[in-house]
């Protein structure tokens, strides 16, 4: 009896063996296409402005932003009435994602009459636990036109409407070190098209700084700074600075802060702040952004 047992224990070693073998060449298989997928580092920022400036962010596809963002301060040396502030700029803007990666904007400020628009794309994307791409990277290019020069900074030459253009570009460079806390800095190139002061760049550089903190799932702390290597000449201008607190609810961004900057386009808020960050008036400006996010395509869950 125990010699007829013997070729039946040999065929289920066998049979354990060749099972075991295309088992573990199995989870080598699944191991490299997991490998080879990459995973990507999500929500660096909650949303696509930090406060002043673009995020890395862009929205998925067929995303439609319906933002409008508000800046409230005081004028020097008045005895105003008026309800919460003495002036106030608002900006009405829209953007569409055209792809996951791909965002066109534009926007108006009633109070200095400036449109701007821009283009966004995501360029490279950080990755999880992949040192081969430990970072984000975003281009961004902006426009602004002004209807009539602005009297406060008097930069633009009033010779024609066309000199009246200045463009933005951006590279915006962000890591999410943690769940909790994401850094961006954001090397910019101003060019204005014209400008009636000689001692005045046409073309300038600065660099920005910024950082959000999270606190609890739906609200984070965030900051930005804005330095500029060569400022105009002709007034006296301030490297721009905003604190805050973002408030997520759903599909609706609500951004609360204080800068010394009042403008919305970019190469107005860099370059032209006209204020020191302090408590004087006018120089404090409270800011209060909110966006709509509108989901135009179906999602898809796989």
């Amino acid at each position: 009896m125990k010699n007829r047992t013997h070729p039946f224990l040999i065929l289920v070693l066998l049979f354990v063996s060749h099972f075991s073998t295309n088992a573990q060449d199995l989870l080598k298989k699944l191991d490299k296409e997991h490998k080879d997928t990459p995973q990507y580092k999500i929500a660096t920022f909650k949303t696509t402005r930090i406060g002043l400036g673009h995020s890395i962010e862009t929205r998925k596809k067929g995303t439609l932003e319906i933002s409008l963002y508000n800046r409230y301060w005081d004028k020097p040396n008045t005895q105003s009435q008026r309800f919460l502030a003495d002036e106030v700029n608002t900006r009405y803007g829209l953007s569409y994602s055209f792809s996951n990666d791909f965002t066109v904007g534009f926007g108006y400020a009633n109070f200095d009459k400036i449109s701007d628009g821009f283009i966004k794309y995501k360029l490279v994307k950080q990755r999880v636990h992949d040192k081969k791409s430990p970072l984000s990277i975003t281009l961004v290019q902006s426009l602004s036109h002004r209807k009539f020069d602005n009297a406060n900074t008097n930069l633009y030459s009033p010779s024609s409407s066309e000199n009246k253009y200045s463009f933005t570009t951006q590279a915006l460079i962000a890591r999410k070190f943690s769940p909790e806390l994401s850094l961006q800095i954001s090397p910019s190139f101003v060019y204005r098209a014209s400008s009636n002061n000689n001692n005045n760049p046409n073309a300038q550089f600065a660099i920005g700084f910024g950082g959000r903190h999270k606190i609890n799932t739906h609200t984070s702390i965030v900051s930005e700074y804005f330095y500029v290597v060569n400022p105009v000449k002709s007034i006296d201008t301030f490297n721009s600075f905003l604190i805050g607190i973002n408030w997520e609810v759903s599909d609706l961004m609500l951004q609360f802060h204080l800068t010394n900057a009042r403008n919305f386009a970019e190469d107005t808020f860099i370059t032209e702040t006209a204020n020191n960050f302090n408590f004087k008036d006018p120089n404090l400006h409270f800011g209060f952004n909110a966006t709509f996010i509108l989901h135009t395509k179906k999602r898809t869950f796989k």
